[in-house]
């Protein structure tokens, strides 16, 4: 069973920079992507950014396009995603999700299809 663990929310000003990690444990298939997610409150969970594990492609939303930016250390089995000159509305929990046999960009149309999520974690920014 995949495990995906998130961390490194928190408070920060708007303009400021947060950085966050996706731990994965127990993958068996090499082939696929993750994607970081964001849900605030009384909206519904968007796509914010993905990465594919072989090769490292990326895809963003065009919301954060520009200021964030996802990378991965496969030693590690760790997606990162560095968010700068945040915004409040950028405020959210942020999750991260596993999907095997997907490219990056598929996963920005499969929010609700994605295999394995972590729990989130919460990122505050304020005005």
């Amino acid at each position: 069973q995949v495990q995906l663990v998130e961390s490194g929310g928190g408070l920060v000003q708007a303009g400021g920079s947060l950085s966050l990690s996706c731990v994965a444990s127990g993958r068996t298939f090499s082939s696929g992507s993750t994607g970081w997610f964001r849900q605030a409150p009384g909206k519904e969970r968007e796509f914010v950014a993905a990465i594919r594990w072989n090769g490292g492609d990326t895809w963003y939303a065009d919301s954060v396009k520009g200021r964030f930016t996802i990378s991965k250390d496969n030693a590690k089995n760790t997606v990162y995603l560095q968010m700068s000159s945040l915004k409040p509305e950028d405020t959210a929990i942020y999750y991260c999700a596993d999907k095997n046999w997907v490219t990056a960009q598929a996963v920005a149309i499969l929010t609700d299809a994605m295999d394995y999520w972590g729990k989130g974690t919460l990122v505050a920014v304020s005005s």
